[in-house]
């Protein structure tokens, strides 16, 4: 007999053990006459207005796939955090949710240090509409003074469009931003913050008449890895080898970096952040 559980019965019993954990009185719920802990199962239904009926069925192993609507609001409705969440999402359907983008948080000091540790290698934290949120030295140097500009401009879209140094080192400019505005959009939809960008593309396609035709054009493309070449005012030449992360336990934020490509590209941002300071 094989005793080794389906994709059904995990569910089930991941929900049942989620269910137990909640308190009953803390979300407006009589805690009298209960023989187990947790939320009833008509509650949990009732949370996250679904029949009760079919909430069973899913805790029995016998409900058959649930679409990703009904597992998000089961999600909310047994208040999982997003790694539980994402948990749900992968034995009740096999995959992943899609990212949620969440509005800016910035990074706790644990992901700081990452980056730091990275030094001289440039490296950043990004948001999914590519807000930058953390940066190190060598993204600093390399690219721009993030720490110097207002939050609402520390964006990796603007700098691209709207400052006029990233003409001046990008060897093929045209080819980079056209690049940008088809990952930039793949990224967007995925985190499904179409409502959070508006503002943002309305600006750029106000004020870059290239970003309005890019943009215009639908193109997507998938950002990945790939070598970046620059032609940096003070150090010359440089290649990148720029390679991109997810963070554990943030879905919003990615991780890129900027990797020299040879080691005297290395040594040569290592010196220029060495001057850069006192």
């Amino acid at each position: 007999m094989d005793l080794r559980p389906t994709p059904e019965t995990a569910l089930g019993a991941y929900l049942r053990s989620r269910r137990a954990k909640l308190d009953p009185a803390a979300l407006g719920f009589s805690s009298e006459r209960r023989r187990t802990p947790g939320l009833r199962r008509e509650e949990v239904a009732q949370r996250a207005n679904i029949s009760p009926t079919w909430y069973t069925w899913l805790e029995q192993g016998r409900g058959g796939a649930p679409s990703a609507d009904v597992l998000d609001r089961i999600a909310r409705a047994l208040m999982l955090t997003d790694v539980e969440r994402e948990h749900l999402f992968l034995l009740g359907l096999g995959r992943a949710p899609e990212v949620r983008y969440r509005k800016q948080e910035g990074v706790t000091p644990r992901l700081q240090r990452v980056l730091d540790a990275l030094d001289p290698v440039p490296a950043l934290f990004r948001t999914a509409i590519w807000d930058v949120v953390a940066w190190n030295r060598g993204a600093r140097v390399m690219l721009t003074d993030f720490g110097a500009l207002p939050p609402k401009e520390r964006n990796l879209l603007r700098y691209i469009f709207l400052d006029p140094r990233t003409r001046e080192v990008q060897q093929d400019w045209e080819s980079v931003a056209r690049f940008v505005v088809g990952a930039f959009r793949v990224d967007a939809a995925r985190a499904g913050a179409a409502a959070d960008v508006e503002p943002l593309v309305d600006e750029l396609c106000r004020l870059s008449p290239e970003f309005r035709a890019m943009w215009r054009d639908n193109d997507v493309r998938a950002l990945g890895e790939h070598v970046k070449e620059i032609s940096h005012p003070v150090l010359g030449s440089l290649a990148f080898e720029n390679s991109i992360f997810a963070v554990d336990g943030r879905p919003d934020l990615s991780l890129i970096i900027y990797n020299p490509a040879t080691a005297a590209d290395l040594e040569k941002i290592r010196s220029l952040i060495q001057a850069s300071e006192p």
